[in-house]
Protein backbone atom coordinates (compact mmCIF):
# COMPACT_ATOMS: atom_id res chain seq x y z
CA UNK A 1 0.00 0.00 0.00
CA UNK A 2 1.03 3.32 -0.94
CA UNK A 3 0.25 6.96 -0.03
CA UNK A 4 -1.11 7.56 -3.13
CA UNK A 5 -3.92 4.47 -3.21
CA UNK A 6 -4.69 5.71 0.10
CA UNK A 7 -5.19 8.87 -0.48
CA UNK A 8 -7.35 8.01 -3.88
CA UNK A 9 -9.70 5.36 -2.07
CA UNK A 10 -10.33 8.57 0.66
CA UNK A 11 -11.28 10.77 -2.14
CA UNK A 12 -13.52 8.17 -3.89
CA UNK A 13 -15.33 7.65 -0.55
CA UNK A 14 -15.89 11.51 0.34
CA UNK A 15 -15.75 12.94 -2.96
CA UNK A 16 -16.07 16.56 -1.67
CA UNK A 17 -12.91 16.18 0.12
CA UNK A 18 -9.16 17.29 0.17
CA UNK A 19 -6.88 14.64 0.80
CA UNK A 20 -2.98 14.72 1.75
CA UNK A 21 -1.61 11.16 2.85
CA UNK A 22 2.43 10.83 3.92
CA UNK A 23 3.51 7.82 4.92
CA UNK A 24 7.52 6.44 3.83
CA UNK A 25 6.94 2.85 5.50
CA UNK A 26 4.16 0.92 3.51
CA UNK A 27 2.37 0.29 6.57
CA UNK A 28 2.16 3.70 8.70
CA UNK A 29 0.28 6.73 7.36
CA UNK A 30 -0.64 10.08 8.58
CA UNK A 31 -4.08 11.62 6.40
CA UNK A 32 -5.12 15.54 6.19
CA UNK A 33 -9.00 15.28 4.96
CA UNK A 34 -10.61 18.80 4.87
CA UNK A 35 -13.98 18.18 3.77
CA UNK A 36 -17.63 19.95 4.06
CA UNK A 37 -19.05 16.84 4.45
CA UNK A 38 -17.65 17.01 8.23
CA UNK A 39 -19.62 19.90 9.26
CA UNK A 40 -21.46 19.25 12.21
CA UNK A 41 -19.64 16.10 13.34
CA UNK A 42 -17.56 15.06 16.66
CA UNK A 43 -13.77 14.03 15.57
CA UNK A 44 -14.90 10.55 16.29
CA UNK A 45 -17.64 10.78 13.50
CA UNK A 46 -15.26 12.22 11.31
CA UNK A 47 -12.58 9.35 11.87
CA UNK A 48 -15.33 6.56 11.17
CA UNK A 49 -16.04 8.43 7.80
CA UNK A 50 -12.78 8.12 6.66
CA UNK A 51 -12.23 4.61 7.80
CA UNK A 52 -15.11 3.67 5.86
CA UNK A 53 -14.18 4.39 2.63
CA UNK A 54 -11.14 2.02 3.34
CA UNK A 55 -13.11 -0.71 4.81
CA UNK A 56 -10.90 -3.86 5.36
CA UNK A 57 -7.65 -2.28 4.44
CA UNK A 58 -7.57 -1.09 8.02
CA UNK A 59 -5.34 -2.91 10.08
CA UNK A 60 -4.40 -5.48 7.14
CA UNK A 61 -2.64 -3.73 4.56
CA UNK A 62 -2.63 -0.07 6.57
CA UNK A 63 -1.43 -0.82 10.12
CA UNK A 64 -1.74 2.29 11.69
CA UNK A 65 -3.70 5.83 10.11
CA UNK A 66 -3.32 8.94 12.06
CA UNK A 67 -5.98 11.47 11.36
CA UNK A 68 -6.86 15.19 10.87
CA UNK A 69 -9.82 16.13 10.23
CA UNK A 70 -11.42 19.47 9.45
CA UNK A 71 -14.02 21.36 7.56
CA UNK A 72 -12.96 24.19 5.15
CA UNK A 73 -13.47 26.67 7.73
CA UNK A 74 -11.10 24.68 10.26
CA UNK A 75 -8.37 24.59 7.61
CA UNK A 76 -7.56 28.43 7.13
Amino acid sequence: MDSASIEQIIKTGLADATVRVTGDDGVHFEAHVISPSFEGKSTLQRHRMVYATLGSLMGNEIHALGLRTETPGESN
